[in-house]
């Protein structure tokens, strides 16, 4: 069944952690679960804490893009995290949040994958996005990690532009996405990841992101903030980068930036991607 509300007492049969998503705020609407995720993280919120809405106003996604946010269809979630992260390996977060969520899609759409940096594709089109925001005014840093992921989204809920873009886990595998099993199953795989990278550092979460990326020797077209270079992807860097070669033979290291496969995925991915 699809769920029609997502509540607390419906995600809670689904739900295997220990710390994460045990203190749960459920909305019909909210502008941003971002933003709300920020607010309460200012209150007080404990590390774990988890944001949904059943809709957005005025959902974000990378370089300020919007994510369309119906109601009744999707999920759109922001997790609080407490520990002392640097800025500069804020980049990890949102990696090893693109890894849990390209995971638990796999168990409806086997074909999931990851564009760099944590873009989840079905099929070639983009199905899932991550903002990772980071609040340096409180003692220790505080992350928010903001996950929309298109579950049951029709070809007609996207805006005709996005239509040969973006997709949903219903209409790349084939059935409905059951919202609250969605919802436990990736917050319990978020939990996993996030443990097991304050444990063990980002090498084990990037040896998961590279199982789920079929770039990684590909040729590949990067439009950067200051301009576009194209090469080959090599690997990641240590703190999340991505790193190409050029044609000329020299390395670039790419640490914003929208990413294109030549020739595409299965089936075509622009750097324009629904966010």
């Amino acid at each position: 069944m699809v769920n029609p509300v997502l509540t607390e007492a419906a995600i809670a049969p689904f739900l295997e952690t220990r710390w994460l998503g045990r203190e749960l705020h459920c909305f019909d609407v909210l502008d941003s679960t971002n933003s709300t995720a920020r607010e309460l993280a200012a209150a007080g919120a404990a590390d774990g804490a988890v944001v949904i809405a059943d809709a957005q106003r005025r959902g974000r996604g990378r370089l300020g893009r919007a994510w369309v946010s119906p109601a009744g269809r999707n999920l759109y979630v922001s997790i609080v995290l407490r520990s002392a992260v640097p800025p500069e390996r804020l980049a990890q977060v949102s990696l090893l949040a693109g890894v849990a969520t390209c995971e638990t899609a796999r168990a409806w759409c086997p074909d999931a994958a990851i564009k760099w940096p944590n873009d989840v594709l079905a099929g070639g089109r983009k199905t899932a996005g991550i903002l990772c925001e980071m609040d340096l005014g409180g003692a220790t840093p505080v992350v928010v990690a903001g996950i929309g992921v298109n579950l049951n989204s029709a070809a007609g809920d996207f805006p005709e532009e996005l239509r040969d873009k973006a997709t949903s886990l219903r209409l790349a595998g084939g059935a409905p996405v059951d919202r609250a099993r969605f919802t436990g199953a990736l917050l319990t795989r978020l939990e996993a990841c996030v443990d097991r990278w304050r444990q063990d550092g980002f090498a084990p979460i990037a040896t998961a992101w590279r199982a789920l990326a079929p770039l990684l020797g590909r040729r590949i077209h990067v439009q950067e903030p200051g301009g576009a270079v194209t090469g080959t992807a090599i690997d990641l860097d240590d703190d999340g980068a991505l790193r190409i070669r050029r044609d000329d033979g020299s390395e670039h290291r790419v640490v914003a930036g929208d990413v294109t496969v030549v020739g595409g995925y299965e089936q075509r991915a622009t750097t324009d991607e629904h966010r």
